[in-house]
């Protein structure tokens, strides 16, 4: 297996990528190639201070990139020797089995859909993010920011997806499938959520379970808790919001440890015929780390034919 690695992608790259793939490195199974891409020379360079075999990596040279306040359409057509425009090309040739990024989030959305392209059937691909369960495990939210607005179609595949990947990834058995709302009744919410309910309460494709307030994300009614990204992106700021608070004032707590990004690293976008993994812009090496050995996972899980197998 190779996994693609953007080293240029992040704010803080190259060094906290070339640690955290040293890291990887360590965890990582050994038919398990990193292919680096980005500024090889110092890439080696760094290895070699480090006293580790540069040839134990791969490497794509480029010195391009895509920066994070670049309008990622232009940018991607405009520069096809960027480190993203790189990875999606290595991965559509299958050059690659992987790609995983914290670069230019738009970028990398509009390379998945312009390269790898979405899944026959899926409306519009989506990612997600794990939410810590108050007594224990982790529950999936989707959509977390690529999808602003749905239409209750939409929501109603992020159900199926999100219950694929939970179940394939996170081995979550038959997981329960919410729809976040303003309250349990059917009959709440606004009309979009009204009309997903009702597509949703008889499906065949996952176990809705109904209707999840605010207040029950972080309980066991659901695994997989399905939104429009607007709201999705705001309930996963808020989250990561409330541990740095909790961090700020000294304090340690070990069901809120979990709510640290670093311990996930990325996300697989969901719905395209490719295995993408994007980070957040400010990762660490710890987090660069956990995306790469997560990466693999979605690999060796074969998501994506389980998803076109479902939407055939």
């Amino acid at each position: 297996m190779k996994i693609g690695f953007d080293i240029l992608g992040g704010d803080y790259a190259p060094n906290n990528c070339l640690e955290g793939a040293l890291m990887a490195l360590k965890e990582l199974p050994t038919d398990v190639k990193l292919v680096l891409i980005g500024d090889s020379e110092v890439a080696k360079d760094y290895f070699s201070k480090n006293g580790v075999d540069p040839t134990r990596f791969e490497y794509v040279h480029t010195t391009e990139v895509i920066e994070m306040g670049e309008h990622p359409t232009k940018a991607f057509s405009q520069k096809p020797n960027s480190s993203i425009s790189l990875g999606y090309k290595l991965l559509k040739e299958k050059e690659i089995d992987a790609f995983a990024s914290s670069g230019n989030t738009g970028a990398m959305l509009v390379g998945a859909m312009f390269t790898v392209k979405a899944i026959p059937g899926v409306i519009r691909p989506c990612i997600t993010t794990l939410l810590p369960k108050e007594h224990g495990g982790f529950g999936v939210v989707l959509d977390v920011g690529t999808n602003a607005d749905c239409k209750p179609d939409v929501l109603y595949q992020f159900g199926v997806l999100g219950s694929i990947c939970a179940e394939e990834v996170y081995k979550i058995k038959n997981p329960k499938v919410g729809l976040l709302n303003i309250g349990e009744e059917p009959e709440k919410g606004n009309l979009v959520s009204q009309a997903a309910h009702a597509l949703m309460k008889d499906s065949k494709d996952f176990n809705f379970v109904g209707n999840v307030e605010g207040r029950e994300v972080f309980s066991d009614k659901a695994d997989v808790i399905v939104c429009e990204g607007f709201v999705g992106n705001i309930l996963l700021k808020t989250a990561e919001a409330f541990y740095d608070l909790i961090k700020t004032r000294n304090r340690s707590d070990e069901y809120f440890d979990k709510f640290n990004y670093e311990l996930y690293g990325g996300t697989p976008v969901l719905g395209i015929n490719a295995n993408v993994l994007i980070g957040h812009g400010i990762s660490s090496s710890l987090a660069f780390k956990n995306m790469l050995l997560l990466a693999k996972e979605v690999a060796d899980a074969k998501l994506n034919d389980k998803i076109q197998q479902i939407f055939q």
